[in-house]
Formats: structure tokens, C-alpha cells, sequence
């Protein structure tokens, strides 16, 4: 029996795939999480075999979640689940910890398979991504995003979303210092003199609306 822990900010998609996944028969969802938080805390309490998760979450996100559970477990097994169809993302979840990733626009099948072959040891990303994403993989560091990290993503997708710097700092439970220091550091990275570049630039990239 695979025990699994469901992280998505939304109920309904939750709840959707429960029913997918547990009409397997050797499948259990074992506990739900609708923020990067609630997710680090149940992944702690339950222990399950597998998570899913999503990239886009409310608070620390996707792939900051990614990195934190991959630290405090090195034998995790994670499968990132996201509406980005980007090599991009599935890369840097791939570098933060994921040992799968499935693009939401997926057959249901292909998430299925997937939950078997993550929590067997196995990596996996979903066929319309896959040959881009090994492709990817043989590069030192994604090139696209000069080698951001997964925190410095979180931090770049809440400042695209508009998220006030003392917001950023509560949710990623660091200081608004840290944060100023971080918005500098991905400007440099990224090339952009200011945030007008920055805005661009990460549009460019498929980070921005």
C-alpha cells in the first residue's frame, strides 16, 4: 500500500485527485495540505511513502517546499504536480527534490503511473516534457535562470505576484533584510538593472503572468 500526502492550496483539485489516485486499490491518501507549511508539518507527522505537490502554493512554495522536506529527508520521495508545461520549472523542481514531475494538463493515467513509479524509487516526468527535461538536466545549472536557487524562485514569483517584502518574509520565515538582499541578488543574476527589467526578463523566462 503507497501512503500519500496531497499538497494543493485548492479543495475541489484535492478532493479530485483522491478519487483518481485511491481508486488503484493499493493507493491511501494519508493526509491533505493546502499550504507549503501545513505540507512541511504533515510530511513530518505522517511520514508517508510519497507527496504531491504542487509548485504553486500560497505561502513558501512549491519548490522551496521541495528543498526544505529533501533536507530534513534525503530519501524523501516528492512528485511535483504543477500547470506549468515549462522545462524551466520542471528542472529547477527536479534540482530542489523532486524525483517526478507531471505537468496538470497530463491524462489522468499519467499521474497514476507516476505516483507507482516515484514511490518505487524511480524518477519520472510526464511524456510532453520529458525529452526537453533530460536535455536540460545535462547542463551544470538551468542557463535560462543563471542558476537561481529554489528560494530565490519563491522569492521572485511572490514579488511578480506583487506581494509586499514584509509578506515574502513572513511566509518564507525570514527577514525583510534577507528578502531586500535576495530581490538584489536575483537582479544580478538575471542581468536586470531594475525591477522593469526584472519584470521582463522573468516574463521572458515563463515566470510571470
Amino acid at each position: 500500500m503507497i501512503r500519500l500526502l496531497l499538497v494543493d492550496d485548492h479543495a475541489v483539485v484535492r478532493q479530485g485527485y483522491r478519487r483518481l489516485l485511491e481508486q488503484q486499490g493499493n493507493i491511501v491518501v494519508a493526509g491533505e495540505a493546502a499550504t507549503g507549511a501545513l505540507g512541511l508539518q504533515r510530511w513530518r507527522e505522517l511520514q508517508p511513502d510519497l507527496a504531491i505537490l504542487d509548485l504553486a502554493l500560497p505561502d513558501i512554495g512549491g519548490l522551496e517546499l521541495l528543498a526544505r522536506i529533501r533536507q530534513r529527508d534525503p530519501q524523501a520521495r516528492l512528485l511535483a504536480f504543477s500547470m506549468h508545461r515549462d522545462v524551466l520549472w520542471a528542472v529547477q523542481a527536479i534540482r530542489a527534490g523532486a524525483l517526478g514531475y507531471v505537468t496538470k494538463s497530463s491524462p489522468p493515467e499519467v499521474l497514476q503511473h507516476a505516483v507507482r513509479e516515484v514511490a518505487g524509487g524511480r524518477s519520472f516526468v510526464s511524456p510532453d516534457l520529458a525529452a526537453e527535461v533530460r536535455a536540460a538536466l545535462r547542463e551544470p545549472d538551468p542557463p535560462a535562470t543563471n542558476g537561481l536557487s529554489p528560494r530565490e524562485l519563491e522569492v521572485l514569483r511572490l514579488l511578480l505576484a506583487g506581494t509586499p517584502v514584509a509578506d515574502i518574509a513572513t511566509a518564507l520565515f525570514l527577514s525583510a533584510k534577507t528578502v531586500h538582499n535576495t530581490h538584489y541578488q536575483i537582479k544580478a543574476k538575471l542581468g536586470a538593472a531594475n525591477d522593469f527589467e526584472l519584470v521582463r526578463l522573468a516574463r521572458r523566462l515563463g515566470l510571470g503572468d
